[in-house]
């Protein structure tokens, strides 16, 4: 497969379309991000890197960044995670609070906020330095020794995070938050604010395509087994309420953030990120859907 000359042939097509939607402005350090901005990088799983793009520009992983706390839970305590949080897509927006509620504080699944704040609670439990210890997680696995917060991003979504706070403090009433709230609330904000490459994304998912192994060190970060049951939900629930839309049209596990970014897995083969920093109204980068759309498109392989 000549990776070269299709990520060229997309980026040609895709950036002849018109930008729709808008940079997401809630958290007011996004809204500052160039809207003309699009990058995408692919790897292989034989060590084979293709970009065409900005991607060696760093950009806020947002939610991308629940993929990564839920491959450090499930590698510190494995299947438990799931006496907390469930595995079904949510149906409804991915910070809702009735729902939390009519389900008694257990969320649907990781990937919503509530389930991410579940997963911060259990890394603040478990990391003698948790904003500390997970950064290096982030960098071991995307060979990546630069990872860094912004950390005006962090403060950013701080001041505007009512939501996350009323969710938190949900959880923390049904019994599922053990730490201090404000403890998980900073936690939580900080990981969301990692700034990365579309490269580094793509090095970093690079373990699901490759049996839980980081490609460039080798090392088991996670059992065949949990690869298969993190695939399993970023295909069904890594796309806010766009899930079965990305499933229907990509073919791909994957996991989308506000700051624009896309990475998704090709078992086997190859990982690849995508970011242009546009959303539509669920919170998808306009572009990046359609640039995977064509990869699987053109290519003719998706998981199905």
């Amino acid at each position: 497969m000549n990776y070269s000359e299709l990520l060229k042939n997309i980026y040609e097509e895709v950036k002849g379309l018109p930008l729709e939607g808008k940079v997401a402005s809630y958290i007011p350090q996004l809204a500052n991000v160039s809207a003309d901005k699009f990058g995408m990088s692919l790897l292989t799983v034989d060590g084979k890197e293709y970009k065409v793009g900005d991607t060696d520009e760093n950009f806020s992983i947002q939610s991308i960044s629940k993929v990564f706390t839920l491959t450090h839970v499930m590698s510190l305590v494995g299947e438990t995670i799931w006496e907390r949080i469930g595995v079904e897509p949510s149906g409804n927006s991915f910070n809702s609070i009735v729902q939390l509620e009519y389900e008694n504080g257990i969320p649907r699944n990781p990937f919503i906020n509530a389930g991410a704040l579940v997963m911060a609670d259990l890394l603040v439990s478990k990391l003698n330095d948790p904003k500390k210890d997970f950064l290096e997680f982030v960098r071991k696995i995307s060979g990546n020794k630069n990872i860094e917060y912004n950390l005006a991003v962090a403060k950013s979504e701080k001041e505007t995070g009512f939501m996350n706070a009323s969710l938190v403090n949900m959880l923390k009433s049904r019994g599922n938050i053990h730490n201090k709230v404000e403890d998980v609330l900073d936690f939580y904000f900080h990981q969301c604010s990692i700034e990365m490459t579309c490269k580094d994304l793509a090095n970093s998912f690079l373990l699901f395509a490759n049996q839980g192994k980081c490609a460039h060190l080798q090392d088991q970060i996670i059992s065949g087994s949990q690869v298969k049951r993190i695939s399993a939900l970023m295909l069904s629930c890594g796309f806010y309420d766009e899930s079965g839309e990305f499933a229907y049209k990509v073919g791909l596990p994957g996991k989308s953030g506000v700051g624009g970014g896309i990475v998704a897995v090709q078992p086997q083969k190859y990982s690849v990120a995508v970011w242009s920093p546009k959303l539509n109204k669920k919170g998808n980068s306009s572009l990046g859907m359609k640039a995977l759309e064509l990869l699987t498109t053109k290519t003719g392989m998706s998981i199905f």
